[in-house]
């Protein structure tokens, strides 16, 4: 892939039958639950992409028997039931947000001496609040650059730990880090829910997979109480295919006016995203969950109208949103999306710049903890994708309808859907 893609126009496309990879929110969720378990279990459907390999060479580093198959989408995991092989080890989590919440946790309960580094991108994102609950408990951190932030040292042992608070305003990965890695802390670990994302899309997903591999977790208002259990586990899990990239394809259907569906993609999948597609309804698709997958209509559509949309429980597809929103009837106002600052790009500031470097008028609306985007022509522009997947993936759209952009660096995609681009290039066939 050249370091610029020329996004060319489609028109008259009939319809867009795709088929996405695995979910990475499943994907990293699985692997850390098969590698806590006390059963060898081989996950179907598993995404291979530079974060879900980063999560698994960390596995390989702390001393896990993985066994990967790429061409097969599996991969076999002996768990070990709460206890790291290799207590003593170095681990790089590269960009992967969730590599770098989940594998901390895990291991700072466990027990042990590590060395965590990650790339610069994850180096600048938050992750004072998870390692203040963890040094509060008795973990020695040893920062390597700035306080509160990858690389740092961390030892473990003894730690004294049962109930914590964590705020998930920031980031639901703090709070599925510590639901997931309590179950090996032996006297039980309460948590203590607060900020606007208690009970938020990816903290139900976590909370179903537990539910998934054995974990029984007793909730009461914004409390969960996890149990000790060492003996937990399953033989074999399947991983949905990723509803988030799905959603790229979905937004097709009012853009391009076709029909699109997306293979085993079901209106019961555990992702939160899958919300966009009820969206796409308002905007006037038509919806049908079929056998092949969930098919998505804008053939009668004219145009669409700007929604004003709370995107807290599918905020990945903000992007996705906001790339419809030129196009539409009316104004679009995204709401409830302060957290997507702290993401792997600052996202609000990204979305603003790009779109108005293609002349469309857009603004903060601090009331709205959101973004208002305005109808408008498009001009030519070149999109600085920030190193961010989904910026580079939504604005292609934008492209498919103008053929006026550009993308800069658009394998930064590989984070999680390393052949995008091949199926883009598969619709002009």
């Amino acid at each position: 892939m050249k370091e610029k893609y020329q996004v060319k126009i489609i028109e008259n496309i009939e319809e867009v039958c795709v088929q996405v990879p695995g979910s990475k929110s499943i994907t990293n969720r699985a692997l850390l639950l098969a590698a806590l378990s006390a059963c060898r279990c081989t996950l179907h459907g598993v995404l291979f992409s530079d974060d879900s390999r980063a999560f698994l060479d960390c596995l390989m580093k702390l001393g896990f028997q993985v066994e990967a198959d790429e061409d097969n989408k599996k991969v076999c995991i002996q768990g070990t039931g709460g206890r790291i092989p290799n207590p003593h080890a170095s681990i790089f989590v590269g960009s992967a947000g969730t590599a770098a919440r989940f594998l901390t946790v895990m291991l700072a309960l466990a027990g042990g001496e590590y060395e965590l580094n990650a790339s610069p991108q994850m180096c600048r994102r938050p992750m004072q609040p998870l390692l203040k609950i963890l040094s509060d408990a008795g973990v020695e951190l040893e920062y390597q650059g700035e306080e509160g932030h990858f690389p740092f040292k961390m030892k473990s042992d003894s730690i004294c730990i049962d109930e914590v608070t964590i705020d998930t305003s920031v980031s639901s990965q703090f709070a599925s880090a510590l639901l997931m890695s309590g179950v090996i802390v032996k006297t039980g670990l309460n948590i203590v829910t607060c900020g606007d994302r208690t009970e938020g899309a990816y903290i139900k997903m976590t909370l179903k997979m537990m539910e998934q591999f054995g974990i029984d977790v007793v909730k009461e208002r914004n409390i969960y109480r996890i149990p000790y259990i060492n003996t937990f586990g399953r033989k074999e899990y399947q991983i949905e295919p990723d509803v988030s990239g799905a959603c790229y394809f979905y937004a097709m259907a009012p853009l391009l006016k076709t029909s699109v569906i997306v293979k085993n993609v079901h209106m019961d999948s555990m992702q939160g995203d899958i919300r966009f597609l009820e969206a796409l309804k308002q905007m006037g698709c038509t919806l049908s969950d079929e056998k092949e997958g969930v098919r998505i209509s804008g053939k009668k559509l004219e145009r669409y109208p700007g929604l004003h949309i709370s995107m807290k429980d599918f905020s990945d597809q903000t992007m996705t949103m906001a790339v419809l929103a030129p196009f539409a009837q009316s104004e679009t106002l995204l709401q409830n999306i302060g957290h997507i600052r702290f993401q792997e790009s600052d996202r609000i500031k990204a979305i603003l710049t790009e779109l108005q470097r293609m002349g469309i008028r857009c603004e903060e609306v601090p009331e709205a903890d959101g973004i208002r985007i305005y109808p408008g022509e498009i001009r030519k522009a070149e999109v600085e994708t920030y190193e961010d997947h989904r910026m580079a993936m939504a604005f292609t759209l934008i492209g498919l309808k103008t053929g006026k952009i550009t993308i800069k660096d658009p394998m930064c995609c590989r984070k999680t859907f390393e052949n995008y681009f091949e199926l883009i290039e598969s619709l002009y066939i």
